[in-house]
C-alpha cells in the first residue's frame, strides 16, 4: 500500500530522495556531483540514484564514506527531453523517471527529483501518484526573486494551459500553504490573481469568478489583481495564473535576465575605461549577478499530489540541481502534501 505524506514516521529523522540521475541536458556528470555534494551537507540525507548503471558507477568509485547512503537502482531507458508524454507512458516502462517515481509511489522514498521532460513527469507523477482529495490536477510552482530580497512564488507555470475559476482558487490555496510552510515568520501569506489591470470588470471570465470565489475564502489571504509589472515587486506572496501565461512570463523572465547581464558585461568590457570601471564595482556586479541567478531558485514543485515531486531545469549546473534537492528535503520537512490537503478540506467546508 502506498503510504502517503512521505512515511515520515518510519523514516524518523532522514531524508530520502530518490532522483532521475538520466534527465535534463546534462544527466548523471551534473547530477551525481550534485547529488555527493548534498550528501556532504546533510548527514541525514540518503539517495537511490536511478539510471543507467554504466553511466553512473564511474561517478562512484572514487567517492567514499557514502556507501551506506547511496542506493543504485538500474533503469535501462531514458525518456527524451521532446517525446510526448503519451508515448513515454506507454512505450517506456523501465525508464529511469518512472523507477524514481515508483520509489516514492512504493515508500521507500520520500520525494522524486528529476530535470527530464516536463510532460512526461506531469503525466506520470499524476498517474501514479495520484493527486489530493479536492484536487483536479496539479500544478507547477517556482519562485521568483522580488525587489524586497525575498522570493514570490508563482503558479501555474505550464502543467495547465487553461484553468477554470475553481483550479484557480485551488491553486491559490495551494500556493499559500507552500509559502506559509517555507517562511520563517507566521504571517499568513498574501495571494493575488494575475490580471490584464487591477479594476473589477477587467479579464477573462475564469479569473473575475476565481476572484469572487477567493474573496469568500476565510482561510486566504486574497489581495485582488495583480498585473505583470508588478510581479517582482514583492507585493504578494503568490501569484496565480493559468499554466500558459505562467510558463510564458517564466521564460521572459529568464531571457530578460540573461539579456541584462549579457549587456552590463558587453558594456563594462567595451573599452579600458569601462573595464577599469568595472574593477572598480566588481562587488556590486557580483552581487547584482548572484541576486537574479535563476540557478539558485531552480526546483519548481508539482503541488497537488500526493507526495513531493520537484522538477529541476532542464538546463541545470551542478548548483542550480544542488538548490532543487535541497528544496525536496525543505519540502519533506515541512510536511508539504499533508498541509496542503488540511487546507484544501477546510475550504471544501467552507463551501457546503
Amino acid at each position: 500500500m502506498n503510504q502517503s505524506f512521505s512515511q515520515t514516521k518510519a523514516m524518523a529523522n532522514n531524508k530520502t530522495l530518490a532522483i532521475d540521475c538520466m534527465g535534463g541536458d546534462f544527466g548523471p556528470s551534473v547530477i551525481i556531483p550534485a547529488a555527493l555534494s548534498a550528501l556532504r551537507a546533510h548527514s541525514e540525507l540518503h539517495l537511490f540514484l536511478v539510471g543507467q548503471e554504466t553511466q553512473i558507477s564511474p561517478y562512484l568509485t572514487k567517492v567514499p564514506g557514502f556507501s551506506d547512503r547511496i542506493h543504485l537502482v538500474h533503469a535501462e531507458e531514458v525518456i527524451a527531453m521532446d517525446e510526448k508524454p503519451s508515448r513515454a507512458i506507454r512505450s517506456k516502462p523501465d525508464s529511469s523517471m518512472r523507477k524514481a517515481l515508483e520509489l516514492v509511489k512504493d515508500g521507500k522514498a520520500q520525494a522524486c527529483i528529476s530535470s527530464g521532460n516536463t510532460g512526461a513527469l506531469m503525466a506520470l507523477a499524476t498517474l501514479m501518484l495520484g493527486t489530493l482529495p479536492g484536487i483536479e490536477r496539479p500544478a507547477i510552482v517556482a519562485e521568483l526573486p522580488n525587489r524586497k530580497g525575498g522570493e514570490t512564488h508563482m503558479l501555474d507555470l505550464g502543467a495547465n494551459i487553461e484553468a477554470s475559476a475553481e483550479q484557480l482558487a485551488t491553486f491559490a490555496a495551494m500556493g499559500s500553504v507552500l509559502a506559509e510552510a517555507l517562511r520563517h515568520d507566521n504571517g499568513k501569506p498574501q495571494v493575488a490573481l494575475l490580471n490584464i489591470g487591477e479594476e473589477a470588470i477587467k479579464g477573462k471570465d475564469s479569473i473575475k469568478l476565481a476572484a469572487e470565489l477567493l474573496q469568500n475564502q476565510q482561510e486566504i489571504n486574497y489581495y485582488g489583481y495583480l498585473e505583470a509589472n508588478q510581479i517582482f515587486n514583492g507585493t504578494v506572496d503568490v501569484i496565480v495564473c493559468d499554466g500558459f501565461t505562467g510558463n510564458n512570463v517564466l521564460k521572459a523572465s529568464e531571457g530578460i535576465t540573461r539579456f541584462l547581464y549579457d549587456q552590463l558585461k558587453a558594456e563594462f568590457t567595451s573599452n579600458w575605461k569601462t573595464r577599469f570601471i568595472a574593477m572598480l564595482v566588481k562587488p556590486v556586479l557580483m552581487a547584482f549577478k548572484k541576486r537574479i541567478n535563476p540557478d539558485q531558485y531552480n526546483g519548481a514543485s508539482l503541488l497537488g499530489l500526493r507526495e513531493i515531486v520537484i522538477k529541476s531545469h532542464g538546463s541545470a549546473d551542478e548548483n542550480a540541481t544542488l538548490a532543487a534537492i535541497e528544496k525536496a528535503m525543505l519540502e519533506i520537512e515541512r510536511q508539504v502534501p499533508q498541509k496542503i490537503q488540511d487546507k484544501v478540506a477546510s475550504l471544501l467546508l467552507e463551501n457546503v
